[in-house]
């Protein structure tokens, strides 16, 4: 697995000491040797090291890995420019993007230009086994990242979670500095996108809430490529 550095070390690097992690340490690295797994493996912490802690202004929180080959590249909903269609849970965010700040639907479904402006794409489960949606769920991973979403609530200043689906919204709980802007929303995926995720205009509400606050919007357009 790729090593976490910086600011994210110094937040959640007690993580790695506890046996917990030593577990899931072993379980992944099991699982690397034995099957295909994604993403790769020095993709795992991509969320990371694309959005420091330091530059962290909002939070979009995903369930696990895309589980086929090409898409998963260590960014919650993001696949790989190139290597795999846009997935329908994407598809229905541009569309809901389009429709709440008219940005136009690109040709690809690579997200880093937003963890670069500081959207920390993060699933709650890092890692998964081909062809097996979940697989990896409940081995430590959960315990891990509600690290990382500690972290983040921790800032002193201004962040936006994105909390969608109920597995995200379980999350609620823990969100607990006064400072922030909590969003919830159905999932986009095509089962429950036209229950609430349509319309729920999360991205004109974040960018509203962080020039409000004196930071810069996000440019949530993807471009073409």
């Amino acid at each position: 697995m790729g090593m976490i550095t910086g600011q994210w070390l110094d937040a959640i690097g007690d993580e790695f000491k506890k046996p917990y992690y030593r577990q899931l340490y072993n379980f992944v690295k099991n699982e690397y040797s034995t099957h295909v797994v994604y993403p790769p493996s020095d993709d795992i912490f991509n969320a990371m090291h694309y959005t420091p802690l330091n530059k962290v202004k909002v939070l979009i929180l995903g369930q696990d890995p895309y589980h086929e080959p090409g898409q998963a590249h260590g960014l919650s909903f993001s696949v790989l420019p190139g290597k795999a269609d846009t997935p329908p849970s994407l598809q229905n965010i541009y569309k809901e993007l389009q429709d709440d700040l008219g940005c136009y639907i690109p040709n690809n479904g690579y997200l880093k230009k937003w963890a670069d402006q500081g959207v920390l794409l993060l699933n709650t489960v890092l890692t998964v086994r081909a062809h097996a949606a979940n697989s990896h769920q409940g081995k430590g991973w959960e315990q891990f990242t509600d690290a990382i979403i500690r972290a983040v609530n921790d800032i002193d200043r201004p962040v936006v979670f994105m909390l969608w689906g109920r597995p995200a919204q379980t999350k609620m709980p823990m969100l607990d500095n006064p400072k922030h802007l909590v969003l919830t929303a159905p999932h986009p995926s095509p089962l429950s996108a036209y229950r609430g995720f349509f319309g729920c205009r999360h991205f004109s509400k974040c960018n509203d809430f962080l020039v409000s606050n004196g930071l810069s919007p996000i440019d949530w357009q993807i471009e073409n490529i």
